[in-house]
């Protein structure tokens, strides 16, 4: 993500793309130590769906498990989306685990 802008109070983020050219707006719906919920509000098919971040522990080793749940149709965009948060969480593995990695977002596009 590239520029995002969050209000406190009403819990609503406005996580931004490309220069902000492609804004969501997502509402927090559940914040708990190990759950994370929002709810989509707008964007090309995200609106209605849920981004679900939930931590677990085993034997000392922190597991994270993402859900983008409530697509209505498995489209393009829904296949394009999936493929996204794909390289987005093995990115952030990647910085967990102090490796490097490289932006997949430069301000307006694709970095890669």
């Amino acid at each position: 993500m590239v520029g995002g802008r969050c209000c406190a109070a009403s819990r609503v983020c406005g996580p931004g793309f490309f220069n902000r050219a492609t804004v969501y707006s997502v509402q927090l719906v559940r914040s708990a130590p190990s759950e994370t919920e929002w709810f989509c509000k707008s964007g090309k098919e995200w609106e209605g769906t849920r981004l679900r971040f939930q931590l677990s522990e085993t034997k000392g080793q922190t597991l994270l498990r993402f859900t983008h749940a409530g697509w209505e149709a498995d489209t393009d965009y829904f296949v394009s989306c999936n493929t996204t948060w794909g390289a987005l969480m093995f990115r952030l593995k990647a910085l967990a685990e102090g490796k490097p990695t490289v932006p997949l977002f430069s301000k307006t596009g694709w970095a890669l």
